[in-house]
C-alpha cells in the first residue's frame, strides 16, 4: 500500500481475527503513553485493516462482532488502548535510551547506599542495570519502572529510598532570597527570627542531599548553618 511509509501499524487480535490501523509515529507514541490526551491527528487513515502492508482492510461484520462499532475512530482508539504499537527500530532505541538514562536520573535522585548514607553516582546505577540484565519498558513511565528496578538493583549494589531531614539557619542578608528557591527541597517548617534570619527544615529523596546543601552554599555564599536530623 502506497503512502505508508512514514506511518507505524498499531495491531489488535480479537475474535481470531487481525485488525490493525495506520497512525502518526510520534502522536501514537504520546497517545499510548498518556502524554497526548486527544486523538486528534493519531489515526492516518479511517480505514481498518486486515493486514495494512498488503493493503487489505478488514471486513464490516468482523469489525462490529469485535468492537461493537464500526466508526473507525473509535474502533482505532480501542485498538490503540488494547494493542501493540510496531514501533520503529530506529524510534524503540531512541526511547528507551531517554527512558533508560531518566530511570538512572531518578534512582540517583531517590536513593543512596544504606550503608554510607550517600548517593550512587548515577555511573555506579547505570553498571549495576547493565549486571542485572534490567529490562526498560519503551511503553511505561519511568516513574512506574522504578521501584521493580531497584529491586534488581539490590542483587548487585546496597541501595535503598531514603528521605533526609535537614535543618539550616540562613543569615537576614540572603533568606529572601534563599526562601523562595529552597521551598522546592521539601520545605517542612519555616521561623523568621528577629534578626531577619531564617530557620528551615527540609525533607527531601536522600539522593538530593549533595544537590539542596550545593543550591544552599550558593545562595548564601557559604554562610549558612546546616544540620542533618
Amino acid at each position: 500500500m502506497s503512502g505508508i511509509e512514514n506511518t507505524l501499524i498499531a495491531r489488535l487480535e480479537r475474535n481470531g481475527e487481525h485488525f490493525e490501523i495506520l497512525v502518526d509515529p510520534k502522536k501514537s507514541y504520546d497517545y499510548k503513553t498518556g502524554a497526548k490526551k486527544d486523538f486528534e491527528n493519531v489515526l492516518m487513515f479511517d480505514e481498518i485493516f486486515k493486514d495494512a502492508k498488503k493493503g487489505e482492510r478488514q471486513t464490516t461484520p468482523a469489525i462490529q462482532k469485535a468492537f461493537g462499532t464500526t466508526d473507525p475512530v473509535e474502533v482505532a482508539k480501542l485498538i490503540m488502548r488494547d494493542g501493540d504499537l510496531q514501533l520503529t527500530t530506529d524510534q524503540r532505541r531512541k526511547i528507551l535510551e531517554e527512558k533508560r538514562l531518566k530511570i538512572i536520573a531518578l534512582i540517583a535522585r531517590n536513593c543512596v547506599d544504606p550503608r554510607a548514607k550517600t548517593p550512587h553516582p548515577p555511573q555506579r546505577i547505570e553498571a549495576a542495570m547493565e549486571q542485572a540484565r534490567v529490562s526498560v519498558d519503551a511503553f511505561k513511565p519511568a516513574e512506574e519502572q522504578m521501584l521493580a528496578i531497584i529491586e534488581k538493583l539490590r542483587e548487585i549494589i546496597p541501595i535503598s529510598m531514603q528521605q533526609a531531614k535537614i535543618a539550616a539557619k540562613i543569615p537576614g542578608q540572603f533568606a529572601a532570597k534563599a526562601y523562595g528557591a529552597l521551598k522546592e527541597y521539601g520545605l517542612q517548617k519555616e521561623e523568621w527570627g528577629n534578626d531577619g534570619s531564617l530557620l528551615i527544615v527540609c525533607e527531601m529523596p536522600a539522593g538530593m542531599q549533595g544537590e539542596f546543601f550545593d543550591r544552599l552554599n550558593k545562595l548564601t555564599s557559604g554562610q549558612a548553618q546546616t544540620k542533618v536530623l
